[in-house]
């Protein structure tokens, strides 16, 4: 299970990156295992704002159809569209090729509410 260190992540199994205030989002390696079979992705378009703990987004398998939740606020600046061709690279690559959504954060100190590395480890293997 692929945890990196230099990424902040929620409750509900998302991980964010930071590079100055723009913030990339996706799902974390362990949420793409359990999902497995992933079939579709919507997502936001560019422009569209975000707020943290609500739902920016879905992600459907064969078996079911889950919200994705923002880590924080802020306004969509780009969107993978590779998703929309091919969803299962969530699966292969969630740290890489996965991303989902790249937002300008309006609200930096949301990322204090975020959990760290260990601790997201220790959420899900308690």
């Amino acid at each position: 299970m692929n945890v990196p260190a230099e990424l902040k992540y929620t409750d509900e199994h998302e991980w964010i990156g930071i590079e100055g205030n723009i913030a990339t989002i996706g799902v974390t390696d362990h949420a793409a295992e359990e999902l497995s079979d992933i079939t579709f992705v919507e997502l936001p378009a560019v422009g569209d704002e975000v707020t943290a703990g609500e739902a920016f987004g879905v992600i459907e398998t064969v078996k079911a159809a889950s919200d994705l939740f923002a880590p924080v606020s802020g306004k969509v600046v780009e969107v993978n569209t590779t998703l929309e061709d091919d969803p299962e690279i969530v699966t292969k690559e969630p740290y890489g090729a996965g991303w989902m959504i790249k937002i300008e954060m309006s609200d930096p100190s949301e990322l204090e509410k975020l959990l760290d590395a260990e601790a997201y480890k220790k959420l899900i293997f308690g």
